[in-house]
């Protein structure tokens, strides 16, 4: 590596203050889903529990290992309805409190941090699909609108991959915001460092701010105030839990994931309210995605998302609370944000998957292993330890060159 680009990238690894704890570096781990949850027993007659496996503790436990400082779970449901695939992550019960329990344990013995992820995935969830049948509760979303079938909404763990059913619309979003209030409760006794409210991804928070979704004509509807009503009560809620220095957020402006975007207009009003009142709460961060054709849907060739500067255009509406940024970042780009203080920090996710050494091979210029298995465990027999571990747990760790 280069002097001037090891000047560069030296910001990445110097150390960062967030909240009451101070990270050693400013790599950070994007919640990844991965789908290593199984059930208590034989994996194959227990979908429904989604309990974190050993192996997952080995995962974050290497990428802690490797040089994180800050790692983000992969979404945690927040209740048993709404799961949308098999071994999907959840935090509502107390088998899985214990098994994320090995994980935290795991992430903190390496020097490193861990905060949960909480979602609801709403609509995007099928009524057919196993977990969603045993909660024996509805399809809910904040209006009875329907996600349209194609793109990214496809229920590929169901037979012949059935159309998208029609949600009930929530009655009380108060019982909402007291399940994210358990749930930071099960995070807190899980060991979990701080809560990361996931606001995007066409989720049960992102469909209550998107006009096209929330059709409401109560008071968590219509205005952009009403519709961000929601996530940033869920926001207090979490806070109440752990202190604001604790929690995060997650937001997605530019759509395009499970059908849901609005026009420029309503984007920047809604989001421009939202990161107005977070600002106040005292929070960590405000994770903001950018625009990627990965994250959009394409129908009749046209993508939904919308694509504008989302670190120019939102960053000015934070005086208070860090600004984080994600999607497709190399360590090189990030450097440069950070250096020109258009971001306070990035999130990494794809080059965690291949590489839980990632920063080392960035701080010695060591190439990234790019062969990357999307191992997706959709309808699987019984596994063993060792196929879990497949694509997940099982890539190298790269030979640090010795120094002269």
């Amino acid at each position: 590596m280069s002097s001037n680009n090891s000047n560069k990238l030296s910001v990445l690894f110097t150390p960062m203050k967030l909240g009451p704890l101070t990270l050693r570096n400013k790599f950070f781990m994007a919640a990844l889903t991965r789908d290593r949850n199984v059930g208590v027993g034989t994996p194959a007659k227990a979908t429904n529990t989604n309990v974190p496996t050993n192996v997952m503790a080995e995962y974050y436990r290497q990428r802690a290992k490797g040089g994180a400082s800050l790692i983000i779970s992969e979404g945690l449901q927040v209740a048993q309805h709404g799961t949308p695939w098999p071994h999907a992550g959840g935090i509502w019960s107390e088998a899985q409190v214990q098994g994320w329990k090995k994980v935290t344990d795991a992430v903190h013995e390496e020097g490193a941090y861990i905060y949960a992820q909480l979602w609801h995935p709403a609509r995007v969830a099928h009524s057919d699909a196993p977990g969603q049948i045993a909660s024996g509760e509805p399809l809910y979303a904040p209006s009875a609108v329907q996600i349209r079938p194609g793109g990214i909404s496809k229920f590929r763990d169901l037979p012949e991959q059935p159309g998208p059913t029609m949600p009930v619309e929530i009655k009380d979003p108060k019982k909402f915001i007291e399940l994210y209030r358990q749930a930071a409760l099960n995070a807190k006794k899980a060991g979990f460092d701080g809560i990361e409210v996931h606001g995007g991804g066409g989720f049960l928070i992102h469909e209550f701010l998107d006009n096209t979704v929330n059709k409401r004509t109560d008071e968590w509807g219509g205005s952009a105030e009403n519709r961000a009503k929601f996530g940033l009560e869920v926001i207090k809620a979490v806070s109440g839990v752990f202190e604001p220095g604790r929690v995060g957020v997650k937001l997605q402006p530019v759509g395009g994931y499970n059908d849901v975007g609005m026009p420029l207009e309503d984007t920047l009003e809604t989001f421009g309210y939202f990161l107005t009142e977070a600002d106040k709460l005292g929070l960590a961060y405000v994770q903001v995605l950018r625009y990627h054709e990965s994250t959009d849907e394409f129908r009749d060739g046209k993508g939904r998302g919308l694509k504008h500067d989302t670190v120019q255009t939102y960053k000015p509406f934070l005086k208070k609370t860090n600004f984080f940024a994600n999607q497709g970042y190399t360590a090189s780009e990030a450097a440069d944000h950070i250096n020109s203080g258009k971001v306070d920090g990035v999130f990494f996710g794809f080059p965690w998957i291949a590489n839980p050494d990632f920063p080392k091979r960035v701080e010695y210029g060591i190439p990234l292993n790019e062969k990357v298995e999307f191992t997706r465990l959709y309808n699987p027999p019984d596994l063993s330890e060792e196929e879990l571990r497949k694509g997940y747990t099982d890539y190298p760790f790269a030979k640090v060159p010795l120094a002269n």
